[in-house]
């Protein structure tokens, strides 16, 4: 593998910047980390078609294991914002852009980079 890829390069970020997610929230497990991997796998082939694209990368993985994880286990990240009503997942804004971070949608709030959740 060419270290010096800069495709290779974002995917592997990516991938580390969700895990440290995922770890941070506690739901990194072996099921989890599959996942994570299924949508690095699905953007290694997507960005390979639009190589403009790698500085999306990042969001585009967080985006695509939030989507898998609602199927399978439920919203994640919770909003940590927001302490009354329903809880509710996180946005990962800008939805197509560089410099991904988690966004309580209801108010409109930064609460951290991908890669950044506590």
């Amino acid at each position: 593998m060419n270290d010096a890829n800069p495709l290779e390069q974002a995917l592997h970020a990516a991938r580390a910047l969700v895990l440290a997610d995922l770890a941070a929230r506690d739901v990194a497990d072996a099921g989890v980390v599959s996942l994570v991997e299924d949508a690095v796998t699905h953007r290694r082939w997507w960005v390979e078609q639009w190589p403009e694209g790698v500085e999306y990368v990042a969001g585009l993985v967080a985006q695509d294991v939030q989507d898998a994880l609602l199927e399978r286990y439920g919203r994640w990240p919770l909003c940590p914002v927001c302490d009354a009503g329903d809880p509710h997942a996180m946005d990962v804004e800008p939805e197509l852009g560089p410099d991904p971070h988690w966004v309580c949608g209801k108010a409109g709030v930064i609460v951290a980079r991908v890669g950044g959740l506590t």
